[in-house]
């Protein structure tokens, strides 16, 4: 039992949370404990030098902790979640982000990606095992006619950044055609072929062997559009009799893996995948992001505008002045004082529609 004795008061812990310190507390800073993972009220706090777990749970039995406003109880488990208070005071217990959970799938043809279907197809879903607390998150899509390799997780910055063009994470498919390639239509493969939404091009295209009219190619490309694989192989006049992902990034379909069936990463793999993922905020600018720049620098051109408006006022005093100004040169002399206050009043009404006009233009600009 750990506890800053009260002076005097012999072998008595102190009870008052608020005044606690641990016995070392002035020579040595020791961080908080930290909890992986939720676990019994009086265990805890025992963990964190409060008291022994049978002092503890007295103290529970006599109403002196709380669990979210309400008295906790014997054998209570309490997560991040929960707020504990032991005579009122608020505990902050910590606890260790918990890794995501990793999920590979094989996915058969005939299944759609998706939870709600109109049609009523099969989903993917439905052979998932349950997740308590949370729900499992595609990392992208693969066709209805599609088979191969599904990643899903259950944290959405992950997905977000598995999904994400910027990090660039190389799909493999292994692709069966009627027909052969000729080194021309390869070519045009690795090289670009335009398609409806964009230039689309293969990473790297290699021979798969195959006899036949039906012929394997394996290939590779950074991005997910909608069909892209098929429609890259329409566009050069081939059909694709079998698609199939072999690979999503870090990501392989593993051979003992049967179709229709899923395998949960361990908690090492979690952690490896997430070392080999890029951290958070090194996504690529887009073209909208990247001209922002010179846009919000063009803000500062304002002043030298105001020079702008600064010299037609001059002239204006010396030549074009000539009617209004006669009388307004001649009132701040000495001898007509009486006159400069009329001046000064219209001086400032003409800066302020002065300076209304550049700031609309400025907007529109």
């Amino acid at each position: 039992m750990q506890g800053r004795r009260r002076p005097g008061a012999g072998g008595e812990v102190n009870g008052n949370v608020a005044n606690y310190r641990s016995q070392d507390s002035k020579n040595k800073r020791r961080g908080p404990v930290v909890f992986n993972e939720p676990q019994k009220l009086h265990k805890m706090l025992a963990d964190m030098g409060l008291g022994s777990r049978r002092e503890l749970e007295d103290w529970i039995i006599a109403g002196r902790i709380s669990v979210n406003s309400l008295p906790a109880h014997v054998g209570q488990r309490v997560g991040p979640e929960d707020k504990v208070r032991v005579n009122g005071k608020l505990i902050h217990i910590h606890f260790a982000q918990r890794a995501p959970r990793v999920l590979i799938y094989h996915k058969p043809e005939g299944e759609i990606v998706s939870r709600d279907d109109p049609e009523g197809r099969p989903s993917v879903f439905d052979k998932l095992p349950k997740v308590g607390g949370g729900r499992w998150i595609a990392v992208g899509r693969l066709d209805f006619n599609t088979s191969g390799l599904l990643v899903f997780t259950t944290s959405g910055e992950l997905a977000n950044k598995l999904m994400h063009p910027s990090y660039e994470l190389e799909r493999e498919y292994a692709v069966r055609l009627i027909g052969e390639l000729t080194p021309e239509q390869s070519k045009k493969l690795t090289d670009g072929i335009e398609l409806e939404d964009g230039i689309a091009k293969f990473n790297s295209l290699a021979d798969g062997g195959g006899e036949g009219s039906n012929h394997w190619y394996r290939v590779t490309l950074s991005e997910g559009r909608n069909r892209e694989v098929r429609r890259m192989f329409e566009a050069i006049g081939l059909t694709v009799s079998r698609l199939m992902r072999v690979r999503y990034g870090p990501f392989e379909l593993p051979r003992r893996l049967a179709r229709g069936k899923s395998e949960e990463l361990k908690a090492e793999q979690v952690e490896k995948l997430l070392s080999v993922v890029p951290a958070k905020g090194k996504q690529r600018k887009g073209p909208a992001e990247e001209a922002r720049p010179p846009v919000d620098g063009e803000t500062p051109t304002s002043p030298p505008k105001h020079g702008r408006r600064r010299g037609p006022r001059k002239p204006r005093e010396a030549g074009e002045g000539g009617n209004r100004a006669a009388p307004q040169q001649g009132a701040p002399s000495p001898q007509g004082g009486e006159g400069v206050a009329p001046a000064r009043k219209r001086a400032p009404r003409r800066r302020r529609r002065s300076s209304a006009k550049p700031a609309a233009g400025g907007g529109e600009a």
